[in-house]
């Protein structure tokens, strides 16, 4: 057994309608919806809470995001993203772990190698090796 825990760092959920479901969000909850291009696959990153250029300044506080829901996409549910430090590595873990990898890692733009997987229960999880390699870790006091 590993003694490294990988946190859970964003979630994501799909949307029909990206701009209904910003603002549905914002309306709702005060989240702050940011529109995304082709180029970054039409997502919408929410904010949650209060961040800064190293995301959530709240211990144990997490931002997120909608992706478009697609016909032809498998597991489209909402999900958690949970960061890892090597995404090939975390990979094989899941498979030996009884999950399934969906896919290939893809590579968000300014963030890291992203891929979803399915756990043994059927649930879509994600895992996102950041670009510049972070800690991931809760600081010590």
């Amino acid at each position: 057994m590993s003694n490294t825990m990988n946190p859970v760092v964003h979630f994501e959920m799909p949307a029909i309608d990206r701009t209904r479901i910003a603002k549905f969000y914002t309306k709702a909850f005060g989240w702050q919806a940011e529109m995304h291009g082709p180029e970054m696959g039409d997502y919408v990153t929410v904010a949650t809470t209060e961040s800064d250029e190293n995301g959530p300044r709240k211990a144990g506080a997490i931002n997120g995001g909608f992706f478009p829901k697609r016909d032809d996409r498998p597991g489209q549910y909402p999900s958690v993203v949970i960061a890892v430090e090597n995404i090939s590595d975390s990979m094989k873990k899941v498979a030996d772990a009884g999950g399934r990898v969906l896919g290939e890692p893809m590579e968000i733009p300014g963030v890291g190698q992203y891929v979803a997987f399915e756990d043994t229960e059927g649930n879509r999880v994600s895992m996102l090796q950041p670009r510049e390699r972070m800690d991931v870790r809760p600081k010590s006091k």
